[in-house]
């Protein structure tokens, strides 16, 4: 049956167009049921034995859920629990249009098979679709096409074989279709009021979303907060510039505080500082929120104070909590432009994973949940569990944040374990950064090449062979999943036969003549593309994840392990598919020609840094590998010192490798990275490779070329360090990059030697972040930190996706693969740059907590330990100390709530802090005790005690040394 929908619209030229749309309506389209016998269907997904235990429907049912009640109670759908689910093609496509993310955890369970749920598409059965009525609202219609289907499936199911008759169950929290459907003698119950009737079920009741209704129940008549303003206004206000959009980023350290990023037009960015409870106006962090801009005389400076969210309190903040805020700086030049948040523009919640505060009331079951991440505030929740609950991980969601309420209102989610296990504690990490770890999909391992896999003929047609030369990696130990290979050998003089070359799909051979020596280097990159194509379901994965994440002990892979780890893996002894870049240099490391291939290598050697440089050191080697290392480690050395030279920043991050026992997997050892020469070696090929092939990619397709740019960072970013420099009485020029360097090799201090590394250290806080963008919407390319004029990732695509779609453009430009729409699109490659750079910033974020989370564990096992270190900074009543045997940053507090505290002076201009008459400036050194408080079971944090220099009252003793046996038992 064919329905017709026809309408005018009118064009941008001023004509008219008429627009027919058809609508094809079936009679076949099938049920799902196991007990249909009308259907001819060739799998059911709705089982016939549908039973729960309830106390509302003692029969088998389907469940058929509206589209608000989807969104709202997507976790309780998400239970194994609950089955047997019919989901209207109506109620996906709304869910579809009003959230994303909810939309993609609807998809997941619908392709789940254990779950049972079922998918009908009512909009194209000849019995179930509805035309609009004049004067219906498109919700109205909706909500009537959901009635007319549970009707059709109670009518349509009625006459089974099954012996008590099953049922359709419409769950709807919408009064008015509530009762349209009681008219219509359906079955019908509010969402709350059936998971209620689920008997021995408590913990399904407690992932119930809050409706308005339970809302009003919780909260306080008391207005604690302004209204928000309707979306109209806060539209109009933003066009006149009443009011100003942007970002809401709390205070990690003062709940009362935090900064909206107000972005207007090209990189231009203002910041607006919001103070006190009331002009947070219940906005939660990263929400996207109207601000108001207060008048000049009532703008403020950012608070010097820690003020952290001490529990359940009245429903209002105390005057003292408020007179804290004062205590900064007052002066004119300190103000920042501060305002108030008038309304939201959109909410950027998500489950939070953290700890539940337990009332004080006996047998309450309203409690305050304390998120991991001090951003957040508490949360208001209701559960019937919390006796099981306390100790746990757990995830809660928000619900809302009604007016009257001090904390937003939410609920329980799901448990994720034990507070302070190693298991439960990587959840919590990985679940607070956003970072993809779950399982590869059935769909997205579809589309891995079929096992045994080798390389082809028609693979070898169109590539070139390089399997001859002597090719090899140099990697970290125990890296299965090898990106790059290199390779160096000698040019003979004279007439030089350079060939077969790659160019346009075919083989050309050229001749010149040479008066100098040449070599011939390559650098030989895993050649990702080749497996995944573009658009598949395993492509669509990768750009989502967007990077790898090296976790201590753990890795989240981009792309299945058969590739990561195997056939995309530079193994040695093993042929392999590879996008070579290849350049004949000179003895000055100048590049003579440059081209680039798809090639098949084999590794000869899969080599660590270590073994690389014994190689290169050893004079008793001298096999074509070790003879290829050092002439690649000679060339590097030219190369590096040309890069310095243009500027190059040579800058300085404490890291640090673990080392885990074999069968516990706890950290044993701690220390801090040794890098050799050939660590440079490696680096500098991979920066000429990424170089090379960013030029290129920008000369063939200049809208559309992914690059890598570092900005320059603003002149006020370098304060800190001209502060610290200027206390050892050195200038440092931060006029230009190789001002900024070339300060640095200067700055040395006679008798301090690690004092120039602390100086690297400081200036790589000062650095901006580097990005990834599309050519053709920005036109600044500069990477400050490499000195160089254009860059991208091209090096590493089995873990970075932005080194896969420099991999196509590159192929595409030398013809050796085809375009598609999306790689030609310049606004999205800068829609999924952006994606990257989320991704990559999380990515760094999970790796800083999870090296934190695992120095805890060392320090767990080790007691309180004595050990030198240097004063990085200096605040009102601290020091933050580096200790460099550990790589490891500590505060040390002179404030102790449990003791008078000394004298303080803190002088901000240099910066120093005066304890007690005694002088702490930047780069001091000094003696601390270094243990694990674990007094917070969910912020656990290393603790520094002062020991040297000895002030009384502040100092603290050196601990005793452990006994040899004891630690002895704690190493094996």
């Amino acid at each position: 049956m064919l329905k017709s929908k026809t309408f005018v619209k009118k064009t941008r030229s001023g004509g008219i167009m008429k627009i027919v749309r058809e609508h094809y309506l079936r009679d076949d389209i099938w049920c799902g049921s196991e007990v249909c016998t009308e259907c001819n269907q060739e799998e059911s997904v709705l089982q016939k034995d549908a039973c729960i235990e309830s106390n509302l429907c003692s029969f088998p049912h389907y469940l058929l859920p509206d589209t608000n009640v989807v969104l709202s109670q997507i976790d309780i759908l998400e239970d194994p629990l609950i089955k047997n689910v019919i989901i209207l093609q109506t109620v996906l496509q709304e869910v579809r249009h009003r959230s994303a993310p909810i939309y993609k955890r609807l998809k997941d369970i619908l392709h789940d098979k254990e779950k049972r749920f079922y998918t009908f598409t009512n909009e194209h059965h000849r019995e179930t679709y509805i035309e609009r009525e004049q004067g219906e609202s498109a919700n109205d219609r909706n909500d009537r096409a959901i009635r007319v289907s549970t009707k059709w499936y109670s009518d349509h199911l009625k006459n089974t074989p099954t012996d008590e008759g099953l049922k359709v169950v419409l769950l709807t929290n919408d009064r008015g279709n509530k009762e349209k459907a009681e008219e219509s003698g359906l079955l019908t119950y509010r969402c709350e009021e059936y998971v209620k009737s689920l008997i021995a079920n408590p913990e399904l009741v407690d992932r119930l979303a809050l409706t308005n209704d339970d809302k009003n129940e919780i909260t306080s008549s008391k207005v604690m907060f302004p209204e928000h303003l309707p979306l109209s206004r806060i539209q109009s206000g933003i066009k006149s510039g009443t009011f100003q959009q942007g970002t809401f980023r709390a205070s990690r350290d003062n709940y009362l505080e935090a900064t909206v990023f107000v972005h207007r037009e090209g990189d231009d960015s203002t910041e607006v500082l919001i103070q006190g409870l009331q002009n947070l106006n219940r906005a939660v962090h990263q929400d996207v929120v109207a601000v108001e801009i207060l008048p000049l005389n009532q703008w403020v400076a950012p608070s010097s104070v820690v003020l952290q969210d001490e529990g359940p309190k009245e429903d209002d903040v105390t005057e003292e909590e408020e007179a804290e805020l004062k205590r900064g700086p007052s002066g004119a030049e300190s103000r920042k432009p501060t305002g108030r948040v008038v309304g939201i523009i959109k909410r950027n919640w998500r489950p939070f994973c953290g700890m539940l505060f337990l009332s004080q009331i006996k047998e309450a079951t309203r409690h305050l949940f304390t998120p991991a991440d001090r951003c957040i505030p508490r949360i208001r929740i209701e559960t019937r569990q919390a006796a099981t609950l306390a100790g746990q991980r757990i995830m809660v969601a928000i619900d809302g944040w009604p007016k009257h309420s001090r904390y937003p209102n939410g609920h329980f989610v799901r448990s994720l374990g034990s507070a302070g296990d190693k298991e439960t504690e990587t959840e919590v990490l990985l679940l607070e950064h956003d970072v993809p770890h779950q399982d590869f999909s059935q769909a997205v391992l579809s589309f891995l090449p079929k096992m045994p896999w080798n390389i082809t003929e028609e693979d070898m047609a169109v590539r070139e062979d390089l399997r001859n030369l002597t090719v090899c990696s140099v990697d970290p130990p125990g890296c299965t999943d090898i990106d790059d290979a290199l390779h160096c050998r000698d040019l003979p003089n004279g007439n030089q036969e350079v060939g077969p070359c790659w160019t346009n799909t075919q083989f050309t051979t050229t001749f010149y003549l040479m008066d100098e020596c040449l070599d011939e280097v390559g650098v030989h990159i895993a050649d990702v593309s080749h497996f995944i194509r573009p658009g598949n379901t395993m492509d669509l994965e990768a750009a989502n994840r967007g990077t790898t994440v090296y976790l201590t002990g753990r890795r989240i892979d981009m792309v299945p392990e058969l590739l990561s780890s195997n056939l995309c893996s530079l193994r040695s002894n093993v042929e392999r598919l590879a996008f070579s870049c290849i350049w004949e240099i000179n003895d000055k490391a100048e590049i003579v020609k440059t081209r680039f291939t798809k090639s098949v290598i084999n590794s000869k050697a899969s080599l660590t840094y270590a073994e690389a440089q014994m190689r290169i050191d050893d004079t008793n080697m001298n096999d074509d590998t070790t003879k290829s290392l050092r002439g690649l480690n000679r060339l590097a050395k030219i190369l590096k010192k040309q890069r310095i030279e243009k500027g190059a920043l040579t800058l300085s991050s404490p890291e640090v490798r673990f080392h885990i026992d074999s069968e516990t997997h706890d950290p044993i050892d701690l220390q801090t990275k040794e890098l050799k020469e050939t660590n440079s070696m490696v680096e500098e090929f991979m920066l000429l490779a990424n170089i090379s092939v960013a030029q290129k990619i920008y000369d063939e397709f200049s809208e559309c070329a992914l690059l890598r740019k570092h900005p320059a960072p603003p002149p006020s970013n370098y304060d800190i360090l001209n502060k610290a420099a200027k206390s050892k009485d050195l200038v440092i020029h931060t006029d230009s990059a190789k001002a900024l360097a070339d300060s640095l090799d200067a700055a040395q201090v006679d008798g301090f030697p690690y004092f120039n590394t602390l100086l690297r250290i400081l200036a790589t806080r000062c650095m901006m972040q580097a990005v990834y963008f599309c050519s053709g919407m920005d036109s600044d390319f500069h990477h400050y930190g490499l000195a160089s004029p254009i860059y991208t990732h091209f090096t590493s695509p089995i873990r970075r996706y932005s080194d896969i779609i420099v991999h196509r453009l590159l192929a595409v430009a030398i013809g050796a693969d085809s375009t598609y729409p999306d790689l030609m699109d310049k606004h999205k490659q800068s829609a999924l740059c952006n994606n990257l750079n989320y991704r990559h910033k999380m990515a760094q974020y999970a790796q800083r907590a999870s090296v934190a989370f695992h120095t805890q564990l060392f320090f767990k096992s080790r007691g309180i330990l004595n050990e030198e270190g240097f004063i990085l900074f200096v605040r009102k009543n601290a020091i933050i100390v580096l200790i460099p045997k550990f790589g490891l940053e500590g505060t040390v507090f002179f404030e102790n709530k449990d003791k008078p505290s000394p004298k303080l002076i803190f002088n901000e201009e240099a910066p120093s802090l005066t304890v007690e008459g005694h002088s702490f400036n930047m780069f001091d050194k000094v003696k601390v005790t270094i243990s694990l408080d674990a007094s917070n079971v969910q912020h656990q944090k290393i603790r520094m005690s002062l020991v040297e220099p000895v002030i009384c009252g502040v100092s603290v003793a050196p601990s005793e040394p452990e006994p040899e046996a004891k630690r002895a038992k704690l190493d094996r």
